[in-house]
């Protein structure tokens, strides 16, 4: 199986949940790489990090009209520009990532607190190069959109865990920063949205990142390698 593969996924995996879907355009590829669209209660639609798939237009539909797309990840463009583009709306940036803007292609917008027409406030994590990012947190839903500094997929998590701190900021848990939100929900950027009991598992992660190390590295360090190569590369 690739790390990562290119190009439109023509046979994603969708996961529907309350106010939302998931997507993972490329189910073959080891990093898992999931993308999320939000409905924001005026009709509008947040798509996050999109990964281009055949007919995501008509899935994004079911939900309601795009209103914006947002990239919260320093090495998450992906496919950004191109789906804002097609729905004529602005890319989004915290001012974390608000380096990005001259490489995206398409209008940005960069804000600091609430996303503008969301209950959405990001809430800075990592800020480094090139492992920068904000996560958005919605306090009505108990949505936690976390793309990089969280993560669900079976490659990136350690033995036991259902949702893990990033590989690369396991030395850094972001426990002040995550600590004390309403969680109902996680949507990660690499596996499968949490769904069930996301609170006590977003408490294990963020007391169990040190102790998990050394689980998780015999289990796969040649694929986190190989897959943080992959991202610089990119």
């Amino acid at each position: 199986m690739p790390i990562k593969s290119y190009g439109r996924g023509e046979a994603p995996d969708v996961h529907r949940w309350d106010g939302g879907c998931t997507w993972v355009a490329h189910p073959e590829e080891t990093m898992h790489r999931a993308s999320h669209a939000v409905a924001t209660g005026d009709g509008g639609v947040l798509v996050v990090e999109p990964v281009d798939v055949v007919g995501l237009d008509d899935l994004l539909a079911e939900l309601g009209e795009v209103s914006g797309v947002a990239v919260l990840a320093g090495l998450h463009r992906r496919d950004a520009a191109a789906v804002a583009r097609r729905h004529g709306v602005p890319v989004f940036l915290p001012a974390t990532v608000a380096g990005l803007a001259s490489r995206v292609d398409a209008p940005v917008e960069v804000f600091e607190g609430t996303l503008p027409g969301t209950g959405f406030r990001a809430v800075p994590v990592l800020d480094g190069h090139p492992w920068s990012e904000a996560v958005l947190h919605d306090p009505a839903s108990g949505t936690l959109v976390a793309t990089e500094v969280l993560v669900t997929s079976a490659r990136t998590t350690g033995p036991g865990e259902r949702l893990a701190v990033g590989p690369y900021a396991r030395l850094q848990p972001p426990r002040d920063a995550l600590a004390g939100l309403d969680v109902e929900r996680v949507l990660v950027g690499h596996g499968p949205p949490l769904l069930a009991d996301a609170d006590a598992a977003l408490d294990h992660a963020l007391a169990n990142s040190y102790r998990g190390i050394p689980g998780y590295l015999l289990q796969d360090l040649v694929f986190m390698l190989r897959a943080g190569y992959v991202a610089l590369r990119d």
